[in-house]
């Protein structure tokens, strides 16, 4: 049986920046507080929603050491690292200070576009040389394209791959995958929208952006369908429906840190090319707040 810490609500935990662009370590120490006592499973560092790609080294290993800091043990740690070069992966996953991180979150390689056999490839290297457990993210709208179900499964029976976060959101997809996978692997949810139904057809988790924000209800929700009460958790997925598209609408972390400044937990500074969203899009999310 694979060991798996991941289940739950996972926070793709953003990175604020100070109004000079530098990380604001200290706001970063309270939104991993916030999020923990409001009911988080476990912490994503340098995912997509932290804007690793516009940090240098240092910055990234500042991040990750206080992101471990500040959890103190309360959850496991789940480490983005993907690209788009196999072997580069694999030079920095040897050289990468595992301790206190509990597995790794890859992405498919973005911009080449692999077909199904590279894709496989590329995560069975990566998994043979990872100390810790291999999550899987798909995510065809980043990437370009989509690891499909019949792989996934297959590279389910690694026994260092445990799980994939699903972000494809094709329901008939992910439903292969549920109904193939070893019992072991767990799928979890990378659309925020669509967690709950992904829930009630077998997902037990889910990686959050809006859990950065408002992470009590999202969470609440989450852990009401991991106990099998759909009919509770159902009210709760369509309070939180607009928001959760709301936030993706003009970029993503754009709209979790527009919300999140507007709720005094960073500002609302981002890194080019990101930038803020639009002022009507700002005033929809902090309208839609006031429901939540």
């Amino acid at each position: 049986m694979k060991m798996n810490p991941f289940i739950g609500t996972g926070v793709a935990l953003i990175t604020p920046f100070n109004d000079d662009y530098s990380v604001d370590y200290q706001s970063l120490r309270n939104i991993v507080d916030y999020t923990l006592q409001n009911g988080a499973d476990f912490l994503v560092a340098l995912g997509t929603t932290s804007e690793a790609p516009t940090m240098n080294a240092q910055e990234k290993a500042n991040v990750v050491k206080t992101i471990i800091e500040t959890a103190n043990g309360r959850c496991p740690i789940l480490l983005g690292m993907g690209g788009n070069n196999t072997a580069a992966l694999l030079e920095t996953i040897k050289n990468q200070d595992f301790t206190k991180i509990d597995g790794i979150l890859s992405v498919v390689p973005y911009y080449n576009k692999p077909n199904q056999r590279g894709m496989k490839a590329h995560f069975l290297h990566v998994a043979d040389v990872s100390p810790v457990p291999v999550i899987l993210y798909n995510v065809p709208g980043r990437v370009g394209v989509n690891l499909q179900a019949a792989t996934t499964v297959e590279l389910a029976q690694h026994p260092n791959i445990i799980a994939v976060k699903e972000a494809s959101g094709n329901l008939q997809q992910i439903m292969e995958i549920l109904r193939d996978k070893p019992e072991d692997f767990r799928v979890l949810s990378g659309d925020d929208g669509i967690t709950q139904p992904m829930m009630a057809l077998g997902a037990e988790g889910v990686i959050s952006v809006a859990a950065n924000g408002y992470p009590k209800p999202f969470c609440e929700m989450v852990h009401l369908m991991l106990e099998g009460k759909n009919e509770k958790a159902l009210p709760l997925h369509y309070k939180m429906l607009k928001m959760n598209g709301l936030i993706f609408a003009d970029g993503n972390p754009a709209g979790i840190k527009a919300l999140m400044a507007h709720e005094g937990l960073c500002k609302n500074v981002l890194r080019l090319p990101l930038v803020p969203v639009s002022d009507n899009v700002r005033q929809e999310i902090e309208n839609e707040y006031k429901s939540i």
